[in-house]
């Protein structure tokens, strides 16, 4: 045993180490650079679903091997958000800047739980941005989180704070709490499951009508308050979506927000994508009112383009934010000097003691393509969906199932939903592009989120003209069948 004590992790030949990350670097650099020339996605083939049903190693093994294993057997076969042919979800592209910080932050390898160091203070210097962007006070606190999912989880616990006081962290809510909590018929998943999560339940979620443009109908949302007063329950909480994730509107914040201050609830922005349409001199007079929200949940990793995964949750009230979760312990006391300094910490804030240097790929991000060449990028992406919808409008064999209202595009082959669900695997599996399914109106739609900030004019051309091509195919199969 004392002979291996001295045994450490780092290579035992720096130079060898040090030409092989080189070849690993340029290998991925490569890869990025002719995305254009790979197929979108590519079914993943037995032999390489097997090469990771091996049992665990136990001996040392060598860094090329893992390597060529990644660049045969990993890269091809991902999801393929990276590639401009990507249209399934909204998932941003990442960056080469945004490679580049994430490898200098898994060098440092710090935990950005608190304490007193640089890293902390690269996110605080996020956080003051932010609350420029938002036009939120000084006061207003911030968290880097893994996604938007979390955010939300954590607005919904700073509201419940705020209607009940610290002691419901201890005493929790009874079963009949009666809260509720009021969202569009669009709205994200992870609003149930946060409500699921900070022991209200699901059933404490009323998801109201929408408008013909698939915004929260604000009659609706008005009445429904009543109703649930009228039969003793609380209503605490409104969340309005920024981009909802089938159509990809925005809920009238201005007028929801009117509602939440006249009925004394709290306003939670889910701006998952679309929060950042702030950063776009086209889009930012469509999020009129979002300021005057309590709390905004958003993704850096989609819009912004920074690599997954950099969530944030904003907060109004700093203090109040801080009160729903600090836990105090005899381990993270906090000192005036020394490391112990620095409070409060982020771990403050949220559920999570470790947490990575998501800040750093997000500050470079900012640093080297700056607020307003981001901006255009995401007015592109809106420029784009235009285009394809005037694509389908002047195709008399498509059609347009829902207003384009920022980047999303639903519509159709005209045929089955049968035919249209077997266009969307075929053009997956081709590898031209790669756009996904939802349901509008009890239709099932074709939907393009175009989001990359790679994707251009030929490749909305390639996915009509593919899903033509599919469509025709299909169509004729389905008829001999018959």
């Amino acid at each position: 045993m004392l002979e291996t004590f001295g045994e450490t992790l780092d290579p035992e030949d720096w130079q060898g180490f040090r030409l092989q990350s080189h070849r690993m670097l340029d290998d991925i650099l490569d890869y990025t650079e002719k995305l254009r020339n790979r197929p979108v996605w590519q079914t993943i083939p037995p032999e390489v679903r097997g090469v990771f049903q091996q049992p665990v190693p136990k001996s040392a093994g060598d860094l090329a091997a893992a390597h060529a294993i990644f660049m045969q057997d990993v890269l091809p076969y991902a999801i393929g958000n990276a590639h401009p042919g990507f249209m399934g979800w909204v998932h941003g592209a990442g960056t080469p800047v945004g490679m580049m910080a994430e490898m200098l932050a898994a060098g440092l390898n710090a935990n950005v739980g608190g304490r007193e160091q640089i890293p902390v203070e690269v996110e605080r210097q996020l956080l003051r941005w932010v609350r420029e962007l938002f036009a939120f006070p000084d006061t207003a606190s911030g968290l880097f989180v893994t996604g938007t999912s979390m955010a939300n989880f954590i607005s919904v616990v700073v509201a419940r704070t705020a209607l009940l006081g610290v002691a419901v962290r201890e005493t929790g809510l009874p079963s009949d709490h009666g809260l509720v909590v009021y969202a569009s018929a669009s709205a994200h998943v992870s609003i149930a499951q946060a409500l699921d999560m900070a022991g209200l339940g699901t059933a404490a979620l009323r998801k109201v009508a929408q408008d013909e443009n698939y915004r929260m109908d604000v009659k609706a949302l008005d009445a429904a308050i009543e109703q649930d007063r009228a039969a003793g329950l609380k209503p605490f909480m409104i969340v309005a979506t920024a981009g909802t994730v089938d159509v990809g509107a925005i809920d009238p914040l201005n007028d929801i927000a009117d509602i939440a201050k006249r009925r004394s609830l709290w306003l939670h922005v889910d701006g998952a994508y679309g929060a950042l349409g702030m950063l776009s001199a086209d889009i930012a007079a469509l999020l009129k009112g979002i300021e005057r929200a309590d709390s905004i949940a958003f993704d850096f990793h989609k819009w912004g383009q920074v690599p997954y995964d950099a969530g944030f949750v904003l907060v109004k009230d700093g203090e109040l934010h801080r009160s729903a979760f600090v836990s105090p312990a005899a381990y993270l006391q906090r000192g005036m000097r020394g490391m112990a300094a620095g409070s409060p910490w982020p771990c403050d804030f949220g559920p999570d003691l470790s947490r990575s240097f998501k800040a750093l790929k997000t500050w470079f991000t900012l640093m080297v393509y700056g607020t307003e060449k981001l901006g255009r990028v995401i007015s592109n992406t809106c420029a784009l969906a235009q285009h394809l919808k005037q694509r389908i409008e002047a195709t008399p064999m498509l059609e347009l199932l829902a207003p384009v209202a920022l980047n999303i595009v639903c519509f159709c082959y005209r045929g089955s939903d049968q035919i249209n669900a077997d266009i969307v695997v075929a053009l997956q599996e081709s590898g031209i592009a790669a756009p996904s399914t939802t349901t509008i109106k009890g239709r099932l739609a074709i939907r393009a989120a175009i989001v990359n900030h790679r994707t251009q004019l030929c490749d909305i051309d390639a996915l009509i003209d593919a899903v033509l091509d599919f469509g025709g195919r299909l169509g004729k199969m389905d008829e001999r069948n018959e």
